[in-house]
Formats: C-alpha cells, sequence, structure tokens
C-alpha cells in the first residue's frame, strides 16, 4: 500500500545528556557526545495535522533514544511515546511519521536506528511561557528547560542556532535544560543538574 500524502505542524522540544551546548550538532554528528553516549527526548506537539485521511490535530509525541557513541556511527536504540488519547488509526500515523518509514525529515535518521525499543502511550501534557517549557508523559518522560539569553539585558527571545540540518528545524533556540528524566522502553536518565543541553522550535513536516 502506497504511503498517503501528511503534513503536521506545531512545537518542538528536545533536552538530552550533552552538556550546554550540545557537540553533536556543531561537530555534525561525527565527534563524541559530552559524555560518550547520548540519551535524548524530542517531543514534537502537534497543533495541525493529517496522514492521508486521519487527522492528528492536537495530539503529541515524545522520540526517545540512547546513542551509545558519535551519532553519526548509528546503532540508535530508539522508542516511542505517544499521546494516549490517540486512535489506533492515529498511532500507526504517528509512528509511521515518527520512524522515518512515512519519509519526512525523519527518514534521514531512519538509517541509524540499530533497535527499535517498541511504542508505548501515556498523557502527554506540554506547557509553555515564554522561553520556559516542559513537556511531561506520565512517569515516562519528564523534561524542562529555559531558552540561553544572549548579554542584551532587553532581549525577548533566546540566542539561536541556524542552518543546522536538524530534522525537527533547520533553525532551534538553545536553552539550559532545568530537569530531564526518562524511563521508558528501556531506557532509563535522570538529570536535574541545569548543565544539561536543551532545543526547542516550531516544526513543519510534510511527507
Amino acid at each position: 500500500m502506497a504511503t498517503p500524502s501528511w503534513n503536521v505542524s506545531g512545537q518542538y522540544y528536545e533536552t538530552c545528556s550533552c552538556d550546554f551546548v550540545c557537540p553533536c550538532i556543531l561537530g555534525q554528528m561525527a565527534v563524541r557526545p559530552s559524555k560518550g553516549t547520548c540519551t535524548f527526548a524530542m517531543a514534537m506537539q502537534i497543533e495541525r495535522g493529517k496522514y492521508g485521511g486521519v487527522a492528528l490535530d492536537g495530539l503529541g509525541f515524545v522520540v526517545v533514544a540512547l546513542t551509545p557513541e558519535a551519532m553519526g556511527k548509528g546503532k540508535w536504540s530508539v522508542g516511542l511515546v505517544i499521546d494516549e488519547r490517540a486512535s489506533a488509526e492515529q498511532r500507526d500515523a504517528i509512528t509511521a511519521i515518527a520512524s522515518g518509514a512515512a519519509g519526512g525529515p525523519m527518514a534521514a535518521l531512519s538509517g541509524m536506528i540499530g533497535t527499535f525499543l517498541g511504542v508505548e502511550t501515556a498523557p502527554i501534557r506540554f506547557e509553555r511561557s515564554g522561553v520556559k517549557w516542559s513537556v511531561k508523559a506520565a512517569a515516562l518522560v519528564d523534561m524542562a528547560a529555559e531558552g540561553a539569553m544572549g548579554i542584551n539585558p532587553n532581549a525577548t527571545e533566546p540566542m539561536y542556532l541556524d542552518h543546522t540540518g536538524h530534522p525537527a528545524s533547520d533553525r532551534l533556540a538553545v536553552a539550559h535544560a532545568s530537569k530531564s528524566h526518562v524511563h521508558a522502553l528501556g531506557l532509563s536518565w535522570d538529570d536535574a543538574s541545569g548543565k544539561n543541553n536543551g532545543h526547542y522550535a516550531p516544526f513543519s513536516w510534510t511527507s
């Protein structure tokens, strides 16, 4: 069966176990993560979306992953947490999009995945106030960050990385993670040091 045309757009939020600023993007995924391995949670809040005839408005999902060494070497372990409100059809659509099986930006990373850990469902709550945000998926994922501001005391926008090639967006706001907790699909990571990396951006994906 042919993959239907699809599009999703909304807000993306991520924290990872690398120190601020994460070296992986700056080093084109060819450098060692700050702690040797990298665990990350990449959450997507879908504001508007459709997969063929399946509406995805208002749903969310979180990609959780562990990369055992430099990201470009592959062998990632990747799992997916999907909003428990999603129907079976919607879960299948989100899984196809998030895994790259349906094409789109995530397809470029599909070759990096060594182990797919599966899918769990949970209520996912997104909160945002200015440059501060948080994402919580029951006991599976709980993360928060604050945009990193420059030295201009009057600035209302955080600092950005441009032309990144990141699948979520080519332009990312950089952020300091205030907490990152992942206990899902065999992955376990806890950090509340305030020293870890975060990103966020609007995203718009199409097939």
